[in-house]
Formats: C-alpha cells, sequence, structure tokens
C-alpha cells in the first residue's frame, strides 16, 4: 500500500513509560494509605487514555479522594520523576528509527492517551518532534481507545482518507481503535502483559524487524 499518514501511540510504542507509570500509581496510591500492585494497575491501564484511567483509579482507590484529571496528572508526574531518572533509557530505538523513516513517505502524528504536555516532551527526547505533523493527547478527541474516535480525528485533521492510514500500536485497545477506524494496523508485540493483537494487518517483536520498502510503496 501507500500509506497517506502514520499515526503513532506513544507509550509503549516510542516510549517505554508505562513499567514506570504503574510504579508511580501505586507510590501515590500507597500515600493515601491504600495498596495496589504494578502487575494489576498494568493490566488495566496500558494503551488507555489518561481521563479513563484516572476514572479507574478512582473507582478501584477510593482513599485517592476527589480531584479533576489534570490535578491527578500533576500529583502523579512527581511520583514519576523517581522511576524516570533516566528517561532516554526508555526510548525503544526501533520504534524511532522507523519513525524517521517513514516520515519520508508520508505525514507522521502521535495518538496519545496521555496528556498533551507528556507527549509533547517525549516527541522531543525521542528526537522526532521536527518529523511530527500533529499530536494529540487525552482531551483532544472524543472518547479514549478502544474508541476509533482519536486516529479518526488525527486522519481528518491531515486531510486523508482513514481506509490509506497506518496505526502504530503496541496495545490491544489501540490495536481495536485502529481496527475500528478502518485503518490498516502494524502492531508492535512487546510481550508486557497478555494482549490479544490478532485485529493487526502485520504484527512484529520490533519495528526495526518490518519490511518498510517491501511493504509501503513511496
Amino acid at each position: 500500500m501507500k500509506p497517506a499518514a502514520f499515526l503513532f501511540d506513544l507509550d509503549g510504542t516510542l516510549v517505554d513509560t508505562e513499567p514506570a507509570w504503574a510504579a508511580a500509581m501505586c507510590d501515590w496510591i500507597a500515600s493515601r494509605g491504600g495498596s495496589a500492585d504494578a502487575e494489576t494497575i498494568l493490566v488495566n491501564v496500558v494503551g488507555r487514555n489518561w481521563l479513563d484511567i484516572d476514572r479507574w483509579l478512582h473507582s478501584e482507590h477510593p482513599e485517592l479522594g476527589v480531584a479533576v484529571p489534570e490535578e491527578d496528572a500533576r500529583v502523579l508526574r512527581g511520583y514519576y520523576s523517581k522511576h524516570a531518572a533516566n528517561p532516554e533509557s526508555m526510548i525503544v530505538r526501533g520504534s524511532v528509527d522507523f519513525f524517521r523513516r517513514v516520515s519520508a513517505m508520508a505525514p507522521c502524528a502521535i495518538v496519545s492517551g496521555s496528556p498533551r504536555r507528556d507527549v509533547e516532551a517525549a516527541a522531543r527526547l525521542c528526537g522526532v518532534d521536527d518529523v511530527t505533523n500533529l499530536v494529540l493527547g487525552a482531551g483532544d478527541y472524543a472518547k479514549g481507545k478502544p474508541d476509533p474516535s482519536g486516529f479518526l480525528e488525527a486522519a481528518k485533521r491531515l486531510g486523508v482518507a482513514p481506509a490509506d492510514c497506518v496505526v502504530v500500536e503496541d496495545s490491544a485497545v489501540g490495536v481495536a481503535s485502529g481496527v475500528a477506524a478502518g485503518m490498516k494496523v502494524l502492531a508492535l508485540d512487546r510481550s508486557r502483559v497478555p494482549m490479544d493483537l490478532s485485529g493487526a494487518t502485520w504484527t512484529v517483536r520490533d519495528l526495526s524487524e518490518f519490511d518498510i520498502e517491501g511493504e509501503f510503496s513511496a
């Protein structure tokens, strides 16, 4: 196919931040007198929109009290920084190299469930901000994954047909979102937690394995 755009997930795809975020959530919950384990959190939050994650955290851990998602994100970021002392070590190098290579073929967007400021900071960390045409974060589209609205909004803003887009994802909800949007999906199976990626058009362990020239025409 000749892609009209590439739409990338962020956490778990370009940067391996989710274990650190899960550890941060455990710390946050513990600070309020509760307890949680990182594995349970990962199973429930991987690939999800921050607004959905925040609602889930409060439903499972009422000890967190009442706050708006923006305030929760600010508080959680303080705990996260303790587990992300070396951000560059979290970069998924094969994914970043893939991003830069395909950016020469078609516009690239990052469609994430993380707060926009975190997405923009991660793009700079990865060194892809100069070849990123669009960034969408939590609150920039109607519903979080597996709903397709994020990817459809990206296609709309880029002025391309959904059927001509390639979604690059690493989670079951992300793959389901791309499929529901009517897009081709390239799944990155990093085997962090059990998940169903069977709806993907292609599945690889590392994006460095993918035959860009063989699958995509310039």
